[in-house]
């Protein structure tokens, strides 16, 4: 977001992102694949930078 110029304020207030799910974001818990899409259609970019796969159970990202 910062490479793009983009603050959490602009999503909420110029791109209209839910604060809800901004709030999930900030704090890694559950979001829909909608969430994801708009997140990359506003941010122009891909999937994986934005989001990782971990496995059921995993609590941190390995190093």
């Amino acid at each position: 977001m910062k490479m793009r110029g983009i603050s959490q304020y602009k999503l909420l207030k110029d791109y209209h992102f839910s604060a809800g799910q901004l709030n999930r974001l900030r704090n890694n818990h559950n979001v829909n694949t909608y969430t994801i899409d708009q997140l990359c259609k506003i941010l122009d970019c891909k999937i994986e930078d934005v989001a990782i796969y971990l496995e059921e159970g995993t609590s941190d990202i390995e190093k």
